[in-house]
């Protein structure tokens, strides 16, 4: 009778152990890209910005912060976006010129597990800008997440900009 009581002593400290180390070895995937970022496309007569290209985006309360500083010979770029309002807005210097762009989205909060922390996608609602250097943007996918592959925006510049 001992050596029974002993055994399901022994089965049931068996079962335990089994069960920490299958709790203790899960894997949380976080990705390894857990960044949002809206990436803009040159497109139509100019795929090549041959001018410098600064863009600085409007913080509320803040001053400006410069997100692309002096880029040169530009075709893409990824711009962070933020999760705090629902519109960007955005100052494009080129050359001589300042355009304004108005970015609105809706911001989703994205949880995956208390290890990846917190994260937001959007979904592009609409877009308005200024016609100094910029001719037009048009929207290519709305939803901005951790795919990084997808161009958002196709961003077409004017070939006469002086």
């Amino acid at each position: 009778m001992k050596n029974k009581r002993l055994s399901s002593l022994q089965k049931l400290f068996v079962a335990l152990v089994v069960t920490v180390f299958i709790v203790a070895c899960s894997s949380v995937d976080c990705p390894l890209n857990n960044t949002v970022y809206a990436n803009y496309q040159l497109v139509g007569p100019v795929t090549k910005l041959n001018d410098t290209l600064t863009i600085s985006v409007a913080r509320q309360g803040k001053d400006d912060s410069i997100v692309l500083n002096k880029d040169y010979n530009v075709e893409s770029f990824s711009l962070p976006v933020s999760f705090s309002q629902d519109e960007d807005v955005l100052y494009f210097y080129t050359g001589l010129h300042k355009d304004t762009v108005w970015m609105q989205k809706t911001n989703r909060p994205h949880f995956e597990s208390t290890d990846c922390g917190l994260n937001f996608f959007h979904t592009i609602t609409g877009i308005r800008y200024t016609r100094h250097a910029i001719d037009s943007i048009a929207i290519n996918h709305k939803e901005i997440d951790y795919d990084a592959s997808r161009k958002h925006f196709n961003i077409f510049f004017k070939e006469n900009r002086l």
